[in-house]
């Protein structure tokens, strides 16, 4: 396919993309009396940041965003391979099924959820062959010769990136924010490799995502939930496996620093709360990057329940993670053939995240904050 029919391809998947999900997020904020009971995110938790229950099946409007997408570009072929295109969304199923069943009764469980997403992506090397075959690691690619380290490996790569996606899901604007520029950079390298597949996916991704984000950017009409936030990770993680797969001078470590701040976020919370803390990995807490950075912003205000203000202070963490994405997106757009660059890079982010990390969370503030939302 030309260069300028793959364009064309690409903005038509995003606008249809981007219409279908915002309006569908549209009749799920306009008719939300009828499925309150259901869907509404209630203010309650320690991670909860909102005063007003919402409902939390934007990831609906995701789902029906890429379907209409997929829907609205067969009269217009152009040579796009719908075969793959709905192959991948079949496999996306159980993972955003899981999500979505946990966001409409609140009884589906971490691990469960993490199974689901498993089986997602047994599908996708099924249907797709997205199995990672290399980390670009001397001696240790041998091991990806054996089938079966390649596909738990794999499996557990993309169960790990969904489950990260969901956990910085915390602010307005922020993992759909985010996700919009690391789709941007794998969409860009996609085609310069002339793969329309991934191209254009991940711009029909970024499409339902700008539809979503229209009604939850700035005022927190609609959240994407368990549902859509598992859907947008495990579909970031198999752009990425895929992309790796099919083009062999794509280095491993490029999705990999693009997506340093959520992997390293879920690993340094392992770390951090059964290592250091000694509680439950699955216990949740206010202490992830994205809260105490919320909570800096408060400043000595951290009493006040005003919703206006809060809403303000929800609104001004995300952009602090937009820059992010942006700052680690440019030099891995420059570098992405070169590991050994990309390596470093990685090395110095989870370098620089420990420091801005332990440096937010020194003080007699934080440690009450830890201390009230510890379980007994």
């Amino acid at each position: 396919m030309g260069i300028s029919n793959a364009s064309l391809l690409g903005f038509l998947l995003l606008i249809f993309s981007g219409i279908a999900s915002g309006f569908s997020c549209y009749l799920i904020i306009r008719y939300d009396h009828h499925h309150a009971h259901l869907s509404h995110d209630l203010n309650d938790g320690p991670q909860k940041v909102h005063f007003v229950p919402t409902p939390r099946i934007g990831g609906i409007g995701l789902m029906l965003g890429l379907l209409f997408a997929g829907i609205g570009v067969v009269p217009v072929q152009l040579g796009f391979s719908m075969e793959q295109y709905i192959y991948l969304i079949l496999a996306s199923i159980p993972a955003f099924l899981g999500g979505l069943t946990e966001d409409i009764t609140k009884r589906v469980g971490v691990i469960t959820r993490l199974m689901l997403t498993f089986a997602s992506s047994g599908i996708a090397i099924w249907l797709l062959g997205a199995s990672i075959n290399r980390m670009d690691i001397p001696g240790f690619d041998a091991l990806f010769n054996w089938m079966p380290f390649s596909v738990i490996l794999t499996v557990i790569a993309v169960g790990g990136v969904a489950n990260a996606v969901n956990i910085i899901d915390g602010f307005n604007g922020l993992a759909g924010g985010y996700s919009v520029v690391v789709l941007a950079a794998l969409s860009w390298v996609a085609g310069i490799l002339d793969d329309t597949f991934l191209m254009t996916t991940s711009l029909s991704l970024i499409g339902a995502l700008i539809g979503y984000l229209i009604w939850n950017y700035p005022k927190g009409r609609i959240f994407l939930g368990d549902g859509g936030a598992y859907l947008l990770g495990f579909l970031i993680a198999e752009i990425s496996v895929l992309l790796v797969v099919r083009h062999p001078e794509v280095s491993a470590w490029f999705p990999l620093f693009l997506l340093a701040y959520p992997i390293f976020e879920t690993l340094f919370t392992m770390v951090r709360r059964k290592i250091m803390k000694g509680y439950s990995v699955g216990q949740p807490d206010f202490l992830h990057l994205h809260q105490l950075i919320y909570r800096r912003l408060l400043g000595d205000r951290i009493g006040v329940d005003s919703p206006e203000f809060m809403t303000l202070r929800n609104n001004r963490v995300a952009p602090y993670f937009w820059l992010m994405a942006c700052c680690v997106a440019i030099p891995a757009l420059l570098l992405w053939r070169e590991t050994r660059w990309l390596v470093a890079l990685a090395f110095t982010y989870g370098f620089l995240y420990s420091g801005l990390y332990f440096r937010l969370a020194s003080g007699s503030m934080t440690k009450a904050i830890e201390t009230s939302h510890k379980s007994p």
